[in-house]
Order: C-alpha cells, then structure tokens, then sequence
C-alpha cells in the first residue's frame, strides 16, 4: 500500500511540476505515475479497491484543473509567466507623414525609398514607375505601409 501511495503523492507533485517546467517530461511520468499506482491497486487489492483509488485519481485531476485554473491566473506565481505587453500593436504607422511631401531617393518601381518631411522611409507607389529625384506626395498610411503620388 506505500508504494500506491508513493506513487500517488509522486504523480500529483509531477503534474503540477509540468504547469512550470517545459517539455511534458514531469507531466508525462506523472501521469504514468498515477496509472501505475491505479494498476497496482487493481492488483494487488482487488476490484473495490482498484476502484476507490481510480475515483481518488479521477476527482483528484479534475479538482487539480479547476484549482488551477480558478487561482494560478491571479496569483503572484503567474505575474511571472504571464506577459502583460499587448500583442499585435507595433506602433510603426506614421500618420504624422500623410500628405507630406518628398523626393524619390530611389526609383519607385513600385517600391523604393523617399525623403519625406526630412525622413528617410520605404514607400510604395500607387502602381506607376516614379523616376528617382521625382517630387512625391503621401496619399496614404496603412501601417507600416506608405502610398505615394507623383506630384
């Protein structure tokens, strides 16, 4: 019977290890830990046994979830695997750059590079060939992306 319960209280402190450790070792041998402690009680005590540590090991991960998934998010434990920066904002539009005006540094072809309001910044045209040292006009800013006009 210690060595159910052993491996009983090894697979719980396994599983819960895997929540901060990478890979899915402690987890995967955690698990393999509680199978193995279900097994030998089917074995070694029989059905009723074998089925009280099953219930044991069933409510004990279902439990575990829901602890873990009610507490860790608030926790100060998660404040350091938890990232707070936002996903998806780059803050690279220059809106500060519509409807300036420049010089074509490059050939737009459609893409190149223009001086615009004494910035340097890679452009793309409506379609056309701009020649380079062209006067150029910002028509729009769509993120990272700048349309220019031939003016």
């Amino acid at each position: 019977m210690a060595l159910i319960i052993t491996l009983l209280i090894l697979g719980a402190i396994l599983l819960f290890l895997e929540t901060l450790l990478p890979g899915l070792i402690a987890g995967i041998i955690g698990f393999i830990c509680l199978i193995a402690a279900v097994f030998l009680a089917y074995r070694d005590f029989g059905f009723q046994t074998g089925n009280i540590i099953m219930a044991i090991v069933l409510v004990g991960l279902v439990s575990g979830v829901f602890i873990w998934l009610r507490f860790f998010p608030d926790s100060r434990l998660a404040r350091k695997f938890v990232s707070e920066g936002s996903v998806g904002e780059l803050g690279v539009e220059k809106t500060e750059l519509l409807n300036g005006t420049g010089v074509a540094l490059t050939q737009l072809r459609p893409s190149g590079v223009a001086k615009i309001k004494g910035q340097r910044v890679d452009v793309v045209t409506e379609g056309g060939l701009i020649e380079r040292g062209a006067a150029v006009k910002v028509v729009a800013v769509e993120g990272s992306r700048i349309v220019v006009r031939e003016v």
